[in-house]
């Protein structure tokens, strides 16, 4: 039986193999489903000594519920980790204010560069350069702007380096190229530069409120302004470094004698060779993913430039993982703490070296498509969090259920009608790969994002500085 502990909070109370209570941050209009409960039960299961909460946007996925953050000091688990190794986000601003664009041909020039859509290709690089990438991140950016004729044509020094700065650990983790299967190599050769598939996205916005002038000054943000926001993540390389690790895990517990609740739970030891072995390859697709995102965010700017002037400023404000595990501190405690659909928000005393000292860290958190985008940043009050909050405003309904379309194409009724679908998306421009299956993410699949950033700010894990309007959504 939950326990309500205040109108932002929710305790799941010890019971059966759990070793410790589990934390939701949820109010009385966020839905809480069995499934993503039972996951979160589980977790709570697998180590005493580990931490386990549940952000607003908390709904099933695989293993653990997503929204998931769970905090160890003695294990590494690919599936708290998820498929999609550092899925995130990059958002631009610009000094464009809304009737000076043309959101149209914007938006159909960067679908152009840009390919929508699973089993995509883009970018391709060569062995030497894809291990640069794996090991170093955006660091190894130069050694690859040659590899692409667009890409070489709007890479700019300068604005590399500050690119580089406003990246969550800098676009850089430690990676292990050599951790890292043949197979998962040859699937991310040739796919920087593509979004992908399900909810990912890049979204032309408009800020259409501003609730802190102050950090919004800071972050360069301005009621009227256009900007842009892509969310992405490691492509078939992470899925692949996913899928190869979460078998070796289920094979090393299984060896170990260790019983866990679900064996999608199954982890590595951190001082293992296996664990290890999986922290340099997850490491290693979480570089990927930076400079997939990165090599995006350089396409939407030269076909921005194409038509206001290639000295049009278009600075990131900031690039931030969801899908990750980080050795962190918290209470005199080294953990490894995974975020699972989970974003990190630190405050602005962690933010050393950063520009965002004074401000805290700026968390991006999208709605669903066609609904608002926000902007916050990171406060102390979010240490009991662990400095985390949601990802996204987190599904409501399965994708099957939303769309109609199930697996091999499979068709059902459709929880969500045309009519109602079209409702939702007035005044959006839509352009996507796949008409049969967009209902997937429509608005109404997906928990209200408003209702979400209500527990986010009302519980302290960080400060609403903006809210950002689509206008134009490219999807897969």
């Amino acid at each position: 039986m939950l326990q309500r502990i205040d109108p932002y909070r929710v305790k799941v109370p010890r019971e059966g193999g759990m070793h410790r209570d589990a934390l939701i941050y949820a109010n009385e209009a966020i839905t809480i489903e069995e499934e993503a409960l039972r996951q979160l039960r589980n977790a709570a299961s697998l180590d005493p000594e580990a931490i386990v909460l549940a952000t607003p946007d908390i709904h099933s996925g695989y293993g653990v519920p997503i929204g998931c953050v769970l905090a160890t000091p003695n294990f590494i688990s690919p599936c708290a980790v998820g498929y999609d190794i550092n899925c995130g986000m990059r958002m631009l601003t610009t000094p464009l204010r809304r009737g000076e664009v043309d959101i149209s041909a914007i938006a159909q020039s960067i679908r152009r560069d840009i390919p929508l859509g699973e089993g995509k290709h883009n970018v391709s690089v060569s062995q030497k350069q894809l291990d640069a990438v794996l090991e170093k991140g955006l660091a190894a950016v130069p050694e690859i702007v040659g590899a692409h004729a667009r890409l070489e044509e709007a890479f700019d020094e300068e604005e590399f380096a500050r690119d580089v700065i406003c990246a969550e650990d800098q676009g850089s983790m430690k990676g292990d190229p050599d951790a890292v299967s043949r197979h998962a190599k040859e699937r991310g050769r040739d796919q920087l530069g593509t979004l992908g598939g399900g909810n990912h996205f890049i979204e032309i916005q408009v800020v259409d409120e501003v609730y802190d002038s102050e950090r919004a000054k800071a972050f360069g943000l301005w009621r009227g302004q256009i900007t842009f926001m892509i969310h992405s993540g490691s492509r078939g390389l992470g899925h692949q470094v996913a899928d190869d690790y979460m078998r070796s895990a289920r094979q090393w517990i299984e060896k170990q004698g260790i019983f866990v609740p679900d064996r999608d739970l199954a982890y590595f030891g951190v001082q293992t060779k296996q664990g290890r072995d999986y922290i340099g390859a997850m490491q290693a697709a979480a570089n990927f993913a930076f400079v997939n995102r990165y090599v995006m965010a350089e396409l939407i700017r030269r076909n921005v430039r194409h038509y206001y002037g290639k000295e049009l400023a278009m600075p990131c404000l900031y690039d931030v993982p969801h899908n990750i595990a980080k050795l962190e501190e918290h209470g005199g405690v080294r953990y490894w703490v995974h975020r699972k659909g989970a974003t990190r928000a630190f405050p602005g005393e962690l933010m050393e070296g950063t520009e965002y000292v004074g401000t805290g860290q700026p968390v991006l958190i999208p709605g669903s498509m066609g609904t608002a985008s926000y902007v916050l940043a990171g406060t102390r009050s979010g240490e009991e969090a662990l400095y985390s909050v949601n990802h996204g405003a987190g599904r409501k309904m399965s994708r099957t259920a939303a769309s109609g379309v199930g697996r091999h194409g499979a068709k059902h009724e459709a929880a969500i009608s045309d009519e109602e679908f079209r409702r939702s998306m007035e005044g959006v421009l839509l352009l996507c790969e796949d008409r049969r299956t967009i209902k997937a993410e429509a608005p109404g699949a997906y928990k209200d994002i408003d209702d979400v950033i209500a527990v986010v700010s009302g519980a302290g894990l960080a400060l609403p500085v903006a809210r950002l309007r689509p206008l134009a959504v490219l999807k897969g």
